[in-house]
């Protein structure tokens, strides 16, 4: 995983927003789907189901386990301060994206929803923007609803998939690259820089879990307007 997020990031942090979309599209499916090395999000979430007695008990280990994979993920990138940055900052916007994405779907699949169905994939993907972002965005009229919405409309709209895209991508990269230049080059103490980074990076995770349990409720439930 580490070699690919690497790969993946230095496009994303280079290419156009159509094209950095593009890029993020691919990483969505990477973590939806896995590979022999790094279990997708139906996998991780049956094995999170396997050891628990429910599945909110599941979706809570499944939270625990990627936050601390996020704040390790954070520390490896962070902890070479300003030396490291040029291979850090993508590594780490693509790892986050990986570790993202897989977690939301992971909760979104034990909550009922069909992370094959491109109208989920793409809810997966708004929904790494945040609740804050998501709010003022729809509010702008930038984008037309929430990811809940998205994941429930009656068709896939492929345009606003890849708006959605291009808008993620420039979210994590201003995100993750604020941390490591407000946060690493501003400290440049790399031991120092890792642990922010790893603890900066660990919130972050937990706050788009929390996003995520109160976006995608349980599928049943889903077509019952909500408050």
């Amino acid at each position: 995983m580490a070699n690919a997020a690497s790969d993946f990031g230095k496009q994303l942090v280079t290419r156009t927003p159509e094209v950095a979309g593009g890029l993020l599209r691919s990483i969505v499916d990477f973590a939806i789907d896995g590979s022999p090395a790094f279990p997708g999000a139906k996998a991780t979430a049956a094995r999170s189901l396997q050891s628990k007695a429910d599945r909110e008990g599941a979706i809570d280990a499944l939270v625990r386990y990627h936050v601390s994979m996020a704040s390790a993920q954070g520390f490896m990138t962070s902890v070479g301060g300003l030396l490291t940055l040029p291979v850090g900052l993508p590594a780490n916007i693509a790892g986050m994206a990986v570790l993202g994405v897989r977690m939301i779907a992971a909760i979104a699949h034990l909550r009922g929803y069909d992370v094959d169905d491109r109208r989920v994939r793409a809810a997966l993907t708004l929904a790494m923007l945040g609740d804050d972002e998501v709010r003022r965005l729809v509010a702008d009229g930038k984008l037309p609803s929430s990811p809940l919405a998205v994941a429930t409309a009656p068709v896939f709209d492929p345009a606003l998939e890849r708006t959605i895209s291009e808008r993620v991508m420039g979210s994590l990269a201003g995100r993750i690259g604020g941390k490591h230049v407000a946060v690493v080059v501003v400290r440049r103490i790399p031991l120092v820089g890792g642990g922010v980074g790893a603890a900066v990076d660990g919130w972050l995770t937990f706050g788009l879990a929390a996003y995520a349990r109160r976006e995608f409720i349980p599928r049943h439930q889903a077509s019952i307007p909500r408050q």
